[in-house]
């Protein structure tokens, strides 16, 4: 019986404003580096064109730092994986790019990946050393980002339908934009988070939207937001400042509850006891703490990724192209990126 061979694969992620590159052998993770761009702060949003021009400044330091990190050659690798979206065309570009040119370098396949697929598949990165337990299929993910809040049923590794989805903005989009009102930081998710520890959650009412089934819809939300702040400073100029922390808390409140009343409803719906939370939301602590919550209330089997897998990064993209590569899927140099990708395309 011959000895199954070690898989190697350098990854690309280039979807937004991280250029990220991971080096993968079979299940398990070498190195995962990522560059962020602080250019889009005073524009208080990513700029599609200046995410690009960072991309091709940033993407060979990273590969080359994370192949020294992998502690691997170049003629180990055995495929390149890269995200050929959804994202911003002019990022997925640069990777894309990079990809067809190592690969032809190096005469070695491409692998394509959907990035939503490497959120989900990051529960399955493996890290050297460590014990780590993978979801059982079939398992329910809540999919919460900056561009997407989903509920996905996962069947196996590259089966995937999304049962859920939101009619209109994502949740982190939400929290984002409801920052930009408060007058906060780009990116405002994150400060929200961090203000709402110091708040209390039932200050303030925010209406939920009442939209049936299993999807999401998080602009009549911004809308409340919105004309509340309008008609509070209308009566306290210093409403913002004085209030900050209860404000915070009672919004991060208001998300969570939404995200989680449909995904309760899709557990039983399902009858999946599976339960998995993945993208830059899912680093949101009162997210968490609501998941645990729920999970030791209805008995799910609960998976939370380690914060490092949950923002845009390479190692994701590194798993879900290593299961593409042992099916055979891979693309040639005519391949090109997609700005809109479904999930199970």
């Amino acid at each position: 019986m011959t000895e199954k061979k070690d898989v190697t694969i350098l990854a690309i992620e280039s979807s937004c404003d991280d250029t990220s590159a991971a080096v993968i052998r079979n299940e398990s993770i070498l190195s995962n580096v990522v560059a962020g761009q602080k250019v889009h702060e005073e524009y208080g949003g990513v700029v599609p064109e200046l995410a690009s021009r960072a991309h091709q400044q940033h993407i060979i330091p990273v590969v080359d730092k994370a192949i020294k990190e992998a502690n691997v050659k170049r003629e180990e690798i055995d495929a390149i994986a890269f995200t050929r979206g959804p994202g911003l065309l002019g990022s997925l570009l640069v990777g894309t790019s990079f990809a067809k040119g190592f690969a032809l370098a190096s005469n070695i396949p491409m692998v394509e990946v959907n990035h939503l697929q490497g959120h989900v598949l990051a529960h399955f990165i493996q890290e050297e050393g460590e014990e780590h337990k993978a979801p059982e299929f079939p398992f329910l993910c809540l999919l919460v980002s900056g561009g997407n809040s989903q509920i996905i049923v996962v069947r196996d590794h590259l089966d995937m339908e999304v049962i859920g989805q939101t009619i209109d903005d994502a949740a982190g989009e939400a929290f984002d934009k409801c920052a930009k009102v408060m007058g906060l930081p780009y990116p405002g998710g994150p400060l929200i988070d961090k203000l709402a520890k110091q708040g209390n959650p039932d200050r303030f009412q925010f209406s939920k939207p009442r939209i049936a089934g299993l999807d999401y819809s998080f602009s009549g939300l911004k809308t409340s937001f919105l004309y509340f702040l309008r008609d509070q400073l209308k009566e306290n100029p210093d409403f913002i400042d004085e209030n900050k922390e209860d404000i915070c808390a009672s919004l991060q409140k208001t998300i969570i509850d939404i995200l989680l009343n449909k995904l309760i409803k899709a557990a039983k719906e399902t009858g999946i006891k599976e339960v998995t939370v993945a993208g830059g939301v899912s680093a949101n602590s009162g997210l968490r703490d609501g998941l645990t919550e729920e999970a030791k209330k209805r008995g799910w089997n609960l998976f939370i990724p380690k914060f490092a897998y949950t923002t845009d990064n390479a190692a994701m993209i590194a798993i879900t192209g290593y299961y593409r590569y042992m099916k055979g899927e891979f693309v040639d140099q005519s391949v090109a990126p997609y700005a809109r990708m479904v999930i199970n395309g």
